[in-house]
């Protein structure tokens, strides 16, 4: 199998990085100056077992693709849809297209994904992420897992698991992940989602303390939603024990992580988050099952705004985004 990474980001760039390193054909995939900086320097990849540059293959859009290519997308939510116009068309090598022939995994947070891709793809495989890592400076992605760099299981979509599932499942076990084939890989994708729900107060308040009940607030309203619409999710208890001390995110030379992925995308003035897919999965379902969903509302709209407004990561305090949650609380009557 050749791996294709569809945006070598944070999450792309350390999968392609550990893929390529154990001996896997691999490609990733970018744009701009990161996409420059890859082809001209390689991969400048740092983890908490050395810094190096790995010479990965690299493109900025679709490449000659043969039948044992495997699409991984690692964008975030928001690109998708742009994603699967590039590449659904691409020709396969002996006939037909990517859509038709090749196998496309979503290796992204969230649980839209899978959806949008079996629109146009009919080989769709959704992939859970627990993977720390950094990615703000062109050619350079940062990976704070250890002892191994991630914890990916992977299985098709909707369900079930195939000999694909397998193959990749055992790829990416060789390649440092803590990793297995799931027949039921939503309900993970799903508890991920109710994790992610307080990504937004880290992106606006930083590490500042006295966040916790607010992220409570948001996974009891993600849990009551999930629940009304009969949608199952792993347990904390039941991803505690799979996950374990297989990954722990670590500092590298002393130096902690800064910030999560929605974090980085403010960091980076992309003007855009995740959040519509992450608390906004919330709020639509919230409204679809008739389910009171305020504090996930106010961290959807009020992220989206930050970011619109180009405000630096961790400007906002605490004690003025607990005020915005009051607020939207107070207006639906909870």
């Amino acid at each position: 199998m050749r791996y294709i990474i569809i945006g070598a980001g944070a999450i792309g760039g350390t999968i392609g990085a550990r893929l390529f390193e154990a001996g896997l054909n691999v490609v990733l995939v970018a744009r701009g100056r990161h996409f420059a900086a890859l082809r001209d320097g390689g991969l400048h990849f740092t983890s908490p077992d050395g810094v190096r540059t790995l010479p990965i293959p690299a493109a900025d859009g679709p490449i000659p693709l043969t039948s044992d290519d495997v699409l991984v997308i690692a964008t975030k939510t928001h690109d998708t849809a742009a994603v699967l116009d590039i590449w659904a068309d691409a020709p396969v090598e002996g006939g037909g297209t990517a859509a038709e022939r090749l196998p496309i995994v979503c290796a992204q947070n969230g649980v839209e994904n899978e959806r949008l891709a079996l629109r146009r793809f009919s080989r769709v495989y959704g992939m859970l992420v627990w993977l720390p890592a950094l990615h703000l400076i062109p050619g350079q992605v940062i990976g704070y897992g250890a002892p191994l760099s991630g914890m990916l299981p992977v299985g098709r979509y909707p369900q079930g698991v195939d000999n694909v599932a397998e193959r990749i499942a055992a790829d990416f076990a060789k390649s440092g992940f803590a990793t297995f084939a799931s027949p039921e890989i939503m309900r993970w994708k799903y508890a991920k989602l109710l994790g992610n729900l307080g990504n937004a107060i880290q992106a606006m308040c930083g590490r500042a303390s006295g966040w916790e009940p607010i992220a409570a607030r948001l996974r009891a309203e993600g849990r009551s939603v999930l629940d009304a619409a009969g949608i199952a999710y792993v347990s904390e208890e039941e991803e505690r024990a799979e996950r374990g001390d297989k990954v722990q995110e670590v500092s590298i030379d002393g130096v902690e992580r800064p910030g999560g992925s929605t974090w980085q995308s403010l960091a980076k003035r992309s003007g855009s988050v995740e959040c519509d897919y992450l608390n906004g999965e919330i709020v639509l379902l919230g409204r679809l099952h008739g389910v009171p969903t305020p504090v996930n509302e106010c961290l959807q709209r009020e992220s989206a705004r930050f970011a619109g407004e180009g405000r630096a990561p961790g400007s906002m305090t605490i004690p003025e985004l607990l005020d915005l949650v009051e607020g939207y609380a107070r207006a639906a009557g909870s």
